[in-house]
């Protein structure tokens, strides 16, 4: 997952500062019909496409950490091109042309000027994916291998929180130990999105105070 965050910068910097108009108006689209794309076809798809190539290639039955880690990379990078690119949008143009003006190239007015000014929105952009990720319960589930043990390598099986709770929560009964474990990871999953959502209030208060 730590991959994604660069190639979505990267692709947001593309379409923000130098794609052509046409190119704009062909990746917009599909990055935003990406970000739109349910989980179960990310798991349909790591289900028939990337299982069997980590088993035919890599090693392992296919069912990992891997797996689950490429699935979620690959679900979260359309969304950090996008509310990166729409921050490198919103910067005034008037930092642009002043840098420009001063003799700075072009791309180091992208990197030292560009995109410093958006980065409340990049960072915006990574935690929001991050918190997705975190949430993710079907397409991993349908990927990982469900194995209740600690993994011992990548291509080994595991499971997660979000999966363990769907998959046992119905078959608990209310007060019993199993069912306190159950209710124990949701509130664990409730305060990584509670850290996740200070995270952005925080990054917004500084935007604003830069403002």
């Amino acid at each position: 997952m730590l991959f994604s965050a660069p190639f979505g910068i990267g692709l947001a910097i593309f379409m923000a500062e130098i794609s052509r108009g046409w190119e704009r108006k062909i990746m917009q689209p599909v990055i935003e019909l990406f970000v739109g794309i349910p989980s179960v076809v990310y798991g349909w798809i790591g289900i028939s496409v990337l299982v069997p190539f980590i088993r035919n290639n890599i090693g392992g039955m296919g069912f990992s950490l891997l797996a689950g880690g490429i699935v979620l990379a690959i679900m979260i990078l359309p969304t950090i091109a996008s509310v990166s690119t729409d921050s490198l949008r919103a910067n005034p143009a008037d930092i642009r042309e002043g840098s420009l003006a001063l003799g700075v190239t072009r791309w180091q007015t992208i990197l030292m000027v560009m995109v410093p000014a958006a980065m409340p929105g990049i960072l915006t952009s990574i935690v929001l994916a991050l918190a997705r990720a975190f949430g993710e319960a079907l397409a991993v589930q349908m990927v990982i291998g469900n194995a209740i043990r600690m993994p011992t390598s990548l291509l080994a099986p595991m499971n997660t929180m979000t999966s363990i709770i769907t998959m046992d929560m119905s078959g608990t009964v209310m007060g019993a130990v199993d069912n306190d474990v159950l209710w124990t990871l949701a509130f664990i999953l409730l305060l990584i999105s509670v850290v996740f959502i200070l995270i952005i209030r925080t990054i917004n208060r500084g935007r604003t105070a830069m403002g």
